[in-house]
């Protein structure tokens, strides 16, 4: 169904056709994210299509998958009242049945997986992607639930994180970076894997369907609310959903359906592993070295495991340090205590449990109120990017799911790999 007319490249303005893989523009002189044009210029929601193909008109895909949740918003009255905001609204992702959330792995990693899917041309190759865990458990329920052979590489510490209400198919693997491997080094391997005859990279960032498919989350915003929000609050890891939301919100813009405005991007990290957070506090278009030992101490001290990536799509012409500046937003350090406290905060006032991760955001939120950096009547969109686990324990009996491979971390990029892999098929 093919409804976007072009990827254009954010460095050389180049339009390039869409054949469901390309990740970049080969004849860019320099790093660089590219964007889908569509042809509807304007956003018409379809409410007869399933979960988040409702936003079909902005969603590069070439059909329509097995679906059932999408980003559900609100207007927030108890916490609302609670900060004295008489606009904030959160935008839910995850399993909420009484607000009518219905993303049964309970992350808005479910919105990119539909969206990657929906592009990637059937029998094209197995796709392979790297995840933190997140992501992880969006493409197994995906990938199984639509019949899409996937390779999913974890780190070995984060598979207690993943889990599905469906047993795998078996067209869906799990490879495991080993030992005290990190999300970075899931990356690495889910390279070499991508680099075998019969696998596609699904490209991450890259992958303009990643990036649409997160991109729903502001378009039930704004047509929820009827106006383009003044604030959007997320917690990151790579950033790529923050990216998202700033791609969305441009085209929101130039639809002309609602009134001109720029959605400030106001993101958070999990400290002490704060590397966004700390290459924007100096405007530095460059993410600061950091040694693999000294890293992984941090990752090991912070909550939200997923907020872990190491090499996100920070300074990249079109990525999150452009789309900061675009924005005038801000990235803000939250620490274990404060994203706990927010937790509980949210589950008080409006009742229902939330990820670590959308605790970061929901404590960025509060600290940029302490310091008054924010206006009581502004427009504010929450990102609650994970929610509802504690209700779909209840209601659905979790699967875990083990590794069909480990690597141990010494042997990734070695021929040891490609045998092992190959094995596996």
């Amino acid at each position: 169904m093919l409804n976007h007319k072009k990827l254009r490249c954010l460095d050389t303005g180049v339009l390039l056709d869409d054949d469901g893989l390309i990740l970049e523009n080969p004849g860019a002189t320099k790093p660089a994210l590219i964007r889908t044009e569509y042809t509807n210029a304007r956003l018409e929601v379809k409410n007869d299509l399933p979960g988040i193909f409702r936003f079909s008109d902005w969603l590069p895909i070439s059909r329509i998958l097995k679906s059932e949740g999408a980003p559900v918003t609100y207007k927030s009255l108890g916490l609302g009242k609670h900060l004295g905001l008489s606009n904030l609204f959160v935008t839910f992702n995850g399993y909420w049945p009484q607000v009518g959330a219905n993303l049964k792995t309970g992350t808005f990693k479910e919105c990119e997986a539909y969206a990657v899917c929906a592009r990637h041309p059937i029998d094209q190759g197995t796709l392979v992607l790297a995840s933190a865990g997140n992501t992880a458990r969006a493409f197994m329920a995906v990938a199984t639930e639509n019949k899409i052979p996937t390779v999913i590489v974890v780190p070995e510490q984060y598979l207690s994180s993943l889990w599905t209400i469906d047993p795998l198919d078996p067209c869906v693997k799990i490879v495991a970076a080993g030992g005290d491997s990190d999300y970075y080094d899931a990356i690495r391997l889910s390279g070499v894997i991508a680099g075998l005859d019969g696998f596609v990279n699904e490209g991450g960032a890259k992958n303009v369907a990643r990036r649409d498919g997160m991109g729903t989350t502001v378009l039930s915003a704004a047509t929820t609310i009827g106006a383009i929000p003044d604030y959007y609050f997320q917690a990151v890891g790579s950033g790529t959903g923050a990216i998202a939301a700033h791609e969305a919100a441009l085209r929101l813009n130039a639809s002309g359906q609602f009134e001109p405005k720029t959605m400030r991007l106001c993101i958070s990290q999990n400290s002490p592993f704060t590397p966004i957070a700390q290459a924007w506090a100096k405007k530095s278009r460059t993410l600061d070295p950091i040694d693999d030992d000294e890293a992984q101490r941090q990752i090991e001290e912070i909550v939200s495991k997923v907020l872990s990536n190491r090499q996100p799509p920070y300074g990249i012409t079109g990525g999150l340090y452009d789309a900061l500046e675009a924005s005038g937003g801000d990235v803000i350090s939250v620490t274990n205590e404060q994203i706990f406290s927010a937790q509980r905060l949210f589950e008080d006032k409006e009742g229902c449990d939330i990820s670590p991760e959308a605790g970061a955001a929901l404590a960025s939120l509060l600290q940029k109120l302490k310091d008054g950096a924010i206006e009581k009547d502004a427009v504010i969109m929450l990102n609650v990017t994970g929610g509802g686990t504690a209700a779909l324990a209840r209601d659905y009996q979790l699967l875990y799911a083990g590794a069909d491979l480990v690597i141990p971390r010494e042997e990734i990029g070695t021929q040891a790999v490609l045998d092992k892999i190959q094995s596996l098929f």
